[in-house]
């Protein structure tokens, strides 16, 4: 589980076809083989390391249905390790499992912020809210607005500087995961007798719509 705050930007070194080599100078002192990684948002598992860099293997179903598969060297990505028991939940409650890439429609800079558009299937947009959470990229963001196929994010400048976001343009795919708390509601809400319905949500608090 992870949380969706960014801890390096690491850089690739190489990409072989069934995995990938990332160089980075804080993260391979706190991995162990075996143990977890978020790479733009996918968890791997890491295969290797030593000092200033550490490899994962990559499955050609995840390279298919993620943006790993079109990574290359030099290629920035954003890192994060795994949520410890006696971390803090920067973000929201990210797994690690990707839902579907969406792409770059727009991206606007402005005084202090990068506001990007992004499209994807309607079929995850059901799960996208606005002002509720999604992770890009393995980025934890809010949802600023939405419409049937795309939805808007603003990206304040310290998040622009520490993540891979300022390097994304128009046409770019980016890794999306929404929030596994939408899908439990969702399927919640289909179950005979569960008692969820829109009136509760809104009564709750949940936003809709």
């Amino acid at each position: 589980m992870f949380t969706g705050i960014v801890q390096e930007v690491g850089t690739v070194k190489s990409a072989p076809r069934g995995g990938l080599n990332i160089a980075a100078d804080i993260l391979p002192r706190r991995m162990e083989l075996g143990g977890s990684v978020a790479i733009n948002g996918v968890c791997l598992t890491v295969t290797d390391f030593e000092v200033g860099s550490f490899s994962v293997d990559v499955m050609p179903e995840t390279r298919r249905r993620t943006n790993l598969g079109l990574l290359k060297n030099g290629d920035r990505v954003n890192l994060e390790l795994p949520l410890t028991l006696s971390g803090q939940v920067g973000g929201h409650l990210v797994q690690g499992h990707i839902d579907d890439t969406a792409r770059v429609a727009s991206v606007v800079r402005s005084l202090g912020e990068l506001n990007i558009k992004l499209e994807t299937s309607p079929e995850l947009m059901r799960y996208v809210v606005a002002k509720g959470f999604v992770a890009v990229d393995g980025i934890s963001l809010t949802v600023v607005s939405r419409d049937a196929s795309s939805f808007l994010v603003s990206i304040i400048d310290y998040t622009r500087k520490n993540t891979i976001l300022d390097d994304r343009r128009v046409g770019d795919l980016v890794n999306l995961e929404v929030d596994i708390i939408a899908k439990y509601v969702e399927q919640l809400s289909r179950e005979p007798g569960s008692g969820i319905t829109i009136e509760f949500l809104e009564k709750h608090g949940f936003p809709v719509g």
